[in-house]
């Protein structure tokens, strides 16, 4: 075989595999579709009841010093 046969034969696979691949991608999406559109009516069942508003937890202790300590370590590292 000569070079450029190889090289003939190396064209004709990518193209095949590329093909095969953009064929598998558009059955795919076909399939997805047909399966949404299926599906549709039987949606509501899986949606999640809406959960109801949690009340703001209130701050644990010694969260004033800590935050005190960062604003004052924040200060501090700017100045030098």
């Amino acid at each position: 075989m000569s070079n450029m046969d190889l090289l003939a034969s190396g064209l004709k696979l990518l193209v095949f595999g590329m093909g095969m691949v953009y064929v598998f991608l558009v059955v795919m999406i076909f399939a997805i579709n047909v399966m949404s559109f299926a599906l549709r009516p039987f949606a509501a069942r899986f949606e999640p009841k809406p959960a109801a508003p949690r009340k703001p937890a209130a701050p644990a202790e010694g969260v004033a010093d800590i935050v005190a300590a960062a604003v004052a370590a924040v200060a501090l590292r700017r100045v030098r």
